[in-house]
């Protein structure tokens, strides 16, 4: 009887001393509250395909927890970079959609982007913007009706922006500096919700953004002709529904500006990432990204997306890490370039 006891203690013991690794993936999720931290206000394309997401992966993740939004503005997105990097539980109960443009901050040297790209776990991006395009939309009453407009003497175009590290000041600069337009940015936006209630109000003109984003977040404007397209951005052709709208590629006028144009789009193939932090165990990495390339399978989640004009076009998170490498071999004078322009030093 003592033997046998003595065997219960130990098994008692052992059963205690288990890592919480060796938990199978479906008892860690199983009832388990989960968060999706969307890296931008309500309203815009990123809260848009994160509420989305949260509301179907879930399907997909063994022992379907619950799983919850998070919005987390901040500095065009790395204020969640950083937070998913350095602070967030790394256990797998945590995943984001970040803006497309945060990871190429680590390899622009930004101060603020204390992270390293490929060691997240990234699961995926649900778009590569096979049919999509990323616009300098305005305002239907502005008097431009074309980008050329935008290189004759005249007011400037009010472009709203959000902060650092965002897609759309990011090209906002690059349509400025680069392709030579006349243009003035206005800053300090918290996402293109409130972008487009200013364009409504008469504070700015327009903004650079996602048709997507504008069909899923701002139909009314898009259907009834309320605003108007001037240059596309993130294709190396036209978009067939935009077959007269140039690309930023058509108007650059020099071999370095194309290159430099070339090195910004990146990010585009990869528009709709969805990552996790780093050091994940190995199961839970794995069953994360097996359900976001399960979900955009799923019927529901497809007709929903499509009610909403998202661009379903996904991509591994490994063909999202062999995007974020062929960014790192970058060479550094179109680094140094794109940092003279979009970060310039302050006097």
């Amino acid at each position: 009887m003592r033997l046998v006891s003595h065997i219960g203690v130990l098994a008692i013991t052992l059963a205690l001393a288990t890592p919480a690794s060796a938990q199978s993936v479906e008892s860690f999720y199983k009832g388990r509250n989960t968060t999706l931290i969307v890296g931008y206000a309500p309203g815009g394309i990123n809260d848009i395909a994160g509420r989305l997401m949260a509301r179907h992966i879930v399907k997909y993740i063994p022992g379907r927890p619950n799983m919850i939004v998070q919005n987390m503005p901040g500095a065009g997105g790395l204020v969640t970079a950083n937070h998913l990097y350095n602070i967030a539980e790394k256990d797998g109960s945590v995943i984001a959609g970040l803006g497309r443009a945060v990871p190429q901050l680590a390899y622009l040297n930004d101060p603020n982007a204390r992270f390293d790209p490929l060691k997240f776990t990234w699961l995926g991006s649900s778009s590569s913007y096979a049919d999509d395009a990323y616009l300098v939309l305005v305002n239907s009453t502005h008097p431009a009706n074309t980008a050329t407009d935008l290189k004759k003497p005249g007011p400037a175009l009010k472009l709203g922006a959000v902060s650092a590290g965002s897609t759309n000041l990011i090209f906002a600069i690059l349509a400025k500096e680069v392709l030579g337009l006349n243009i003035d940015i206005i800053r300090g936006y918290t996402g293109a919700a409130p972008i487009f209630l200013a364009m409504q109000n008469g504070e700015v003109d327009g903004q650079v953004i996602g048709l997507g984003s504008t069909k899923a977040g701002q139909a009314h404007l898009w259907n009834n002709k309320l605003v108007k397209p001037l240059v596309q951005f993130g294709r190396s052709t036209r978009l067939a529904e935009l077959a007269d709208v140039p690309t930023g590629r058509e108007l650059v006028s020099d071999p370095n500006g194309l290159a430099l144009l070339e090195f910004a789009e990146l990010p585009f193939f990869m528009a709709l990432p969805f990552l996790a932090p780093p050091a994940l165990p190995a199961d839970r990495a794995k069953a994360l990204q097996s359900a976001f390339m399960a979900v955009h399978q799923d019927k529901d989640f497809l007709d929903e997306a499509k009610k909403l004009d998202l661009d379903i076009s996904p991509i591994s998170g490994e063909e999202v890490a062999k995007l974020l490498a062929r960014t790192a071999q970058t060479p550094k004078a179109v680094i140094d370039r794109y940092n003279e322009i979009v970060n310039p030093p302050k006097k």
